[in-house]
């Protein structure tokens, strides 16, 4: 296709057409600004949970699984302890519809609109309606490729049957994949966080063990290597760590006799 060619078709695409974004895009819009701004993990499940109250008219509670590298599910973030209560009733049984979403060879999403006439996972069925919540919705949180490579679940609950349509199904899948992408934000960032942090010590500790050289050198007329011998000699002996030795030497050398 030509250039004047696309031009026209996008003329005609958008002609007449109402751009404004609708409420679902405007929250949407929201929401992607408050995960940019958040910095912590939890702090991230948390927006998402809130997020899945707001746009699912269904829902009652929701919560997060998250599955270890070891393959233990927890649930870190809920917005009611009965969701939490429902979530382990699947963990202890290995069954339930966030323990197949959190599976990484599960299914995408896990949905019953009537848990009352739910064969598939009946411990965690009848511990639902036991407590009035009858419909629920589990959709699997993309999994980062970073290695551990951990997944998690995004699980949403309802006290009504028939709570759930192939909208919310997309809508959730739309909050999972923001989530996901925020958490791998958030995960650098702490990475980030704690690597400038080493580097930092690390600078630190070059720079006090380089004064207590200087230090020896001057009072003990020796090399450079000579002086480093000592200090590494005195931590050994001392069974105290090499910076901390130095640290002290450079502090107190003052107090010291020459």
């Amino acid at each position: 296709m030509s250039d004047p060619d696309w031009i026209r078709d996008r003329a005609d695409f958008v002609a007449d057409r109402d751009t404004s974004p609708g409420p679902l895009a405007e929250q949407f819009a929201l929401l992607t600004t408050s995960l940019l701004t958040t910095k912590t993990a939890a702090g991230v499940l948390q927006e998402l949970s809130m997020a899945a109250v707001r746009f699912l008219p269904g829902a009652d509670m929701v919560s997060v699984t998250l599955r270890d590298a070891d393959g233990r599910l927890h649930t870190p973030v809920a917005t009611d302890q009965l969701a939490v209560r429902l979530d382990h009733v699947q963990y202890d049984n290995r069954r339930g519809p966030c323990a197949d979403a959190v599976d990484p060879a599960g299914p995408a999403f896990s949905l019953s609109n009537d848990l009352a006439s739910n064969d598939l996972w009946p411990e965690f069925a009848a511990a639902s309606v036991d407590l009035g919540f009858h419909a629920v919705l589990s959709t699997a949180l993309p999994r980062d490729p970073q290695p551990p490579e951990l997944s998690g679940a995004l699980n949403v609950y309802s006290r009504n049957k028939q709570a759930f349509n192939a909208a919310d199904r997309d809508v959730m899948l739309l909050l999972a994949t923001h989530g996901s992408l925020a958490l791998s934000t958030s995960r650098a960032i702490t990475t980030a966080q704690l690597q400038a942090e080493h580097l930092r010590k690390a600078i630190d500790s070059r720079d006090v063990i380089g004064q207590a050289k200087g230090i020896l050198m001057q009072r003990r007329k020796i090399t450079a290597d000579a002086a480093f011998d000592v200090l590494r000699e005195t931590s050994q002996s001392l069974n105290v760590k090499l910076a901390d030795l130095a640290k002290t030497l450079a502090d107190r050398h003052t107090e010291l006799d020459t």
